[in-house]
C-alpha cells in the first residue's frame, strides 16, 4: 500500500509543480518539462505496481448492478477523454474534458471496487482530478476554442468505439472481467 501511496504523491507533485511552483518550474526551462514527465511516469509505475502488490481487504461489497452503470460511465469517460483532442463541433463544450474523464472513470471504478487499495488509488485520482480543475480554473481565464466540423464529432465516436473494445480486451488479458457473467 506504501507504494500505491507514494505513487499518489509523485502524481499530484508532478501534475501540481508548475502551479504551486511557478518560478522554480519556468527556472528549469525546458528540462522542467522531463522533470515533471520522468515524475509522472514514475508515480504511473509506482500506482500500478503498488495496486497489483496490494493485500485484498475488503470494505464493502458493490451492487451486481454497479458493473452495467460502471461500464456505461466508462465508454461516457473514454469519449469525454477524446473530446480533448478532437476539433469538431463538441470542441469547446467542456474545459477539462480529459480531468472530467478522470472523474468519471474514477467514480466508475468506486462502484465496482469495495477494497480498500481501490478506494485508495480511484478515490486519491478523483481528489486529484477535481484538484487539478480547481486550480487551473483558478490561475487562468479560458478562451472557449470555436467549433469545428461535426465530420470530426463522428470519427470521435468512432474512435471511442474502438479503446473501449481494446480496454474491454486488455481487462479481460489481465483476469478482470467488465462484464457480469
Amino acid at each position: 500500500m506504501y507504494m500505491l501511496i507514494a505513487g499518489l504523491a509523485l502524481w499530484y507533485g508532478a501534475h501540481l509543480f508548475k502551479r504551486v511552483a511557478p518560478g522554480v518550474r519556468a527556472s528549469m526551462g525546458s528540462a522542467g518539462r522531463g522533470v515533471v514527465a520522468v515524475g509522472v511516469l514514475a508515480g504511473l509505475a509506482l500506482m500500478i505496481l503498488g495496486y497489483r502488490g496490494a493485500e485484498l481487504t475488503p470494505i464493502w461489497s458493490p451492487p451486481l448492478w454497479a458493473t452495467h452503470l460502471n461500464n456505461l460511465l466508462m465508454l461516457i469517460a473514454v469519449f469525454t477523454f477524446g473530446m480533448s483532442a478532437t476539433t469538431g463541433r463538441l470542441r469547446g463544450k467542456l474545459r477539462h474534458p480529459m480531468l472530467l474523464s478522470v472523474v468519471i472513470w474514477a467514480v466508475a471504478h468506486l462502484l465496482v471496487n469495495g477494497d480498500l487499495a481501490s478506494v485508495v488509488l480511484f478515490g486519491g485520482m478523483l481528489i486529484w482530478a477535481l484538484l487539478e480543475m480547481a486550480v487551473i480554473n483558478r490561475a487562468e481565464v479560458w478562451d472557449r476554442p470555436e467549433p469545428g466540423s461535426a465530420r470530426k464529432d463522428i470519427l470521435l465516436i468512432v474512435i471511442t468505439l474502438v479503446i473501449y473494445a481494446i480496454a474491454i480486451a486488455i481487462h479481460l488479458w489481465l483476469g478482470v472481467r467488465p462484464f457480469p457473467v
